[in-house]
Formats: C-alpha cells, structure tokens, sequence
C-alpha cells in the first residue's frame, strides 16, 4: 500500500489518499475520560482490514463536480459527462441558499451536505472512478483518527494543546477552514479531529456499543444506515464545539434541527440549511471484494 492521488476523470479535481494498515483497538473511551458521554462505552476491541482514507476532508472542488451535475475542467468551464454508470447516479437539487455560507469555496473543504447526499457522492465517484470509494465505518474512522493511540485526543490527553492540531470553538474565528493548516496525526491525516464533524456510514444508536459481548474480538463493526433520514453518525467533532466533543471517542448524532431553517415541504434531502459544521471524507477499502457484509451492495445500490 502507497499514498496516491486521484484526479476526477473529466475534470480538474484531485485528492489525495493515505494508506491505513490494518489491525486492532480498542474502541471508545474509559469511564474516567474527561468529557466523556455514556454512548461511548464500553469501549470494545476491534479488528480493521487495511483501507486507504483521504488525506483531508473532502473539497468543494472535488464535491462541485457531482453537486452540480457537470463536469469541470482545470479551468472550470463545462465539459460533457462521459461516463454513464457515474451520471446515472442522482444528483443533488438545487440548494436553498448558498451552501458554502460565504465560508470559501476554493481548496475549502465541502459543508452542508446531508448524510445522502454525501453517501450518494461515493456511488458516484466509485462509478466515476472505477474504485470502490464509501464512507468510513464508525470504527475505521475511529481507529484512522487514532493512529496508534488510546488517549482522549491523538496526540495525547491534555486539551490545551489541541489548539495546534485542531480547529475548534476556542480558536476558530466561528468558522471553517481550510484542510492542513493544523498538524496531522502519526498516520499523516489532517483535520481528523475539528474543523468539520464527518458523516460516516453508520446509523447512530445509542447503545450499540451495548449490545457487543464482554471480551469480544469484533471484526468491522457496522450499524448499516437505513432509509431513515435521522439519526446518523457524526465524528471528529467541529469548529463550533468545544475541546470535550472534539476527542477520538465522541459520537454526535444528526438531529431535525440541522435542517431548520429549510422552508421547503417536503425539506431537501440533500441540503442542509444548519449544517455547516458538517462534511466527509472517503475511504478506500484494499480488498478487490469488499470484505464488509453489506457495505459493498449497499454503496452500489444506496438510492433512497
């Protein structure tokens, strides 16, 4: 496994991808963390299969392509669509206001997506691509975020030097900002932790980590999303929350609420009015058959 970049067939657009070997950890935090909420444990060990995860959070540059249902050149003129598996993928509508909020567009990482929209983004860029591209599990992105650790942040546990790896309420400016300002973790990762919380695959619940057996081994744990628009998980915390939601371990679930200000009826299943805290980054699984039960059919064929 090496690092690489993708480039968007048909377009300017590029990511970079690092590679994450796989192994074990343990999953959430101990009763002792400070900060800690009660759907954080038991913490759990897990296996994780070797996967590749982008380097930074996924850009308006990469995500304009399939939002707006063109294709952009280097030079951001218009060019046909010449992939027909990529442009059967629906597309996201029109958004209601401005989704970047005046935040920046260029080389700023993409907010305001909803869950579907940004696991609608995957089918189409594994379609596009010929790679099989998805959203990270709950515990990938927990175990990427971690790089090796077991502490509340990935550096370590003391909070008043999250300020050098994270953008959070403290430091902020009541914004988000651009991927890599900050240091990454052991593994090379920006922003894992801060400036935007990411959608990852799972439906959120509560007690899921509940329902393990005591001294289990789990291998790839999932809670497959259903068609319901609400709740899913969010990690890695943001840049208008404070240092104890922005720990390895902190799970936060969508709400209603993120859509509020939607005046629509029915309200976008794409956009969301109060979610510029929010956005994603992809992952890339090594195995030519994905070896997550479901994931792979469910990435293929997530239409709802």
């Amino acid at each position: 496994m090496k690092p690489y970049t993708e480039t968007v067939p048909g377009s300017g657009a590029k990511f970079e991808m690092v590679p994450i070997p796989g192994g074990t950890f343990t999953m959430g935090s101990p009763a002792g963390e400070a900060g800690r909420s009660e759907d954080e444990g038991p913490q759990h060990r897990v296996a994780i299969h070797p996967f590749w995860m982008e380097k930074y959070e996924t850009t308006w540059n990469e995500y304009d392509v399939f939002a707006f249902s063109r294709d952009l050149t280097s030079d951001k003129q218009p060019t046909p669509a010449d992939d027909k598996l990529a442009d059967a993928v629906t597309r996201p509508t029109p958004p209601y206001s401005d989704p970047t909020f005046d935040f920046g567009r260029e080389g700023h990482p993409a907010i305001s997506m909803t869950h579907h929209a940004a696991m609608e983004y995957t089918r189409w860029l594994s379609a596009k691509t010929g790679r099989e591209y998805r959203l990270p599990t709950e515990a990938e992105w927990e175990y990427a975020c971690r790089a090796g650790s077991d502490s509340a942040f990935y550096y370590g546990g003391d909070p008043k030097q999250l300020g050098d790896y994270a953008w959070f309420l403290d430091n902020s400016d009541a914004r988000p900002h651009e991927g890599g300002k900050k240091k990454p973790n052991a593994w090379g990762l920006y922003d894992m932790l801060g400036n935007l919380g990411e959608w990852v695959l799972d439906e959120y619940d509560k007690d899921f980590y509940q329902s393990f057996k005591p001294g289990e081994l789990l291998v790839e744990p999932v809670m497959l999303p259903t068609k319901k628009k609400y709740p899913n998980v969010v990690r890695g915390g943001s840049w208008d929350d404070d240092a104890k939601r922005v720990r390895c371990a902190a799970r936060q679930a969508s709400n209603p609420d993120w859509n509020f200000q939607d005046p629509q009826r029915p309200q976008s299943i794409w956009w969301l009015t109060d979610g510029t805290f929010v956005g994603f980054r992809v992952v890339r699984p090594v195995a030519e058959e994905e070896k997550l039960k479901g994931v792979k059919s469910l990435v293929k064929k997530y239409d709802f």
